[in-house]
């Protein structure tokens, strides 16, 4: 059990190396660019990372899932009504707008996920559990009768889910969050008819 300044340190190499991973890339970070962004030496990155590289990057991941759901709260858990719908919807588009290419959720599945089965895990477990928060809102505009009883919940969940992976990489790759916004705009419109 980590004391309080122990978790601290832990949380900024983590953080630390977060950055670096969405500013260089992958495979251009070592452990010398973490210690030297979060101001640690080697021996405490291998104190709270023993196995490594691939145990850092599996913390970074979990942070970065994290921070994926964190960011569309309170939205994404009260999604009950048309205006809650927009209002997330705008939360997701300036979140990612702002973010530009280094974005949580690019890296996650682009950069991290990729690497390791355990980081590969923790990205189902984002998108499962992001999908199911989607669902969640579909069934209860189902219930209120402001969405068709024949929608299918989870395939209309998981197409949202890829309108949103879709627009992030057109945004990585473009810096125009606009492919984004007609994705999530023709997807709601779906689910308003």
């Amino acid at each position: 059990m980590l004391t309080a300044k122990g978790r601290a340190t832990r949380d900024r190499i983590v953080a630390a190396a977060a950055r670096e991973i969405r500013e260089r890339g992958i495979a251009a970070v070592t452990l010398d660019d973490v210690g030297q962004r979060s101001r640690t030496g080697k021996s405490q990155l291998f104190h709270y990372f023993p196995d490594g590289k691939e145990q850092l990057l599996l913390a970074v991941a979990e942070r970065e899932a994290e921070r994926v759901i964190e960011d569309q709260e309170p939205q994404l858990g009260r999604l009950t009504s048309w205006d809650a719908w927009q209002e997330w919807r705008d939360v997701v588009v300036e979140k990612y707008r702002r973010q530009g290419v280094h974005c949580p959720l690019g890296v996650l599945i682009t950069e991290i996920g990729r690497h390791t089965p355990a980081a590969q895990a923790v990205t189902g477990k984002l998108l499962t559990q992001w999908q199911q928060a989607l669902q969640a809102g579909i069934h209860q505009m189902q219930a209120a009768g402001e969405i068709r009883a024949d929608v299918d919940a989870n395939r209309a969940a998981g197409a949202l889910m890829a309108a949103i992976q879709g627009g992030v990489a057109i945004l990585m790759a473009s810096g125009s969050a606009q492919h984004l916004e007609y994705a999530l705009d023709l997807c709601l419109d779906y689910l308003k008819n």
